[in-house]
């Protein structure tokens, strides 16, 4: 009977240090919660700034037909830079896909790159992207800075630089329309300023 007792009192001991841990850890998923920001795309200050209005471009498209970037239009305008050697340009293609589809009534997407016309027909036909409208262009990429993979710029009807930045994820891209919405450029502009 004492052995009973005592191995109730050392189960009823444990079962308590169990659940004060359990609180102690809640408690320390809150703080680091609140400490780290969320991410959005990573902003670069160089090219065309958020809030001016982007150089125009009347493109060819490897789809077919021209592509206008920056001047006026009905939609806004999503240029995504990518490249048939960046694995995550490639991961992100069914991102895009979805946001082309479920947003089309006030977006259009257009994909941007430079170098083989050869190379960038393949990916076009290993990833489906053929009713995306897909431009070449070195200088496109150099008016806007692009310097990292995958880069992208969102326009808005009147050709306005509206939110722009290195997106590595689904997240980081729909940061992009995050910004739209807020008027805040970044997820950090907007934690920043709200800290003041």
């Amino acid at each position: 009977m004492a052995i009973l007792s005592f191995s109730v009192f050392v189960l009823a001991v444990l079962v308590a240090a169990l659940i004060l841990g359990f609180f102690v850890l809640a408690r320390q998923i809150g703080i680091l919660h609140e400490r780290v920001a969320p991410v959005g795309a990573m902003i670069n200050d160089s090219g065309p700034k958020i809030g001016e209005t982007s150089p125009v471009f009347n493109l060819d498209s490897l789809t077919g037909g021209k592509v206008s970037i920056g001047n006026p239009s009905k939609t806004h305008t999503l240029v995504f830079f990518l490249s048939p050697t960046c694995p995550i340009c490639k991961k992100l293609v069914p991102a895009l896909k979805s946001i082309s589809a479920s947003e089309a009534d006030w977006l259009s997407v257009v994909l941007a790159s430079d170098g083989d016309q050869l190379r960038h027909e393949k990916l076009i036909s290993e990833q489906g992207l053929e009713h995306f409208p897909y431009v070449l262009s070195e200088h496109l990429g150099v008016t806007y800075k692009v310097s990292r993979l995958p880069f992208a710029v969102l326009l808005d009807e009147q050709g306005v630089v509206r939110a722009k930045g290195l997106v590595n994820s689904r997240e980081q891209l729909e940061s992009l329309f995050n910004a739209l919405e807020t008027g805040y450029a970044s997820i950090q502009d907007l934690v920043s300023k709200t800290a003041n």
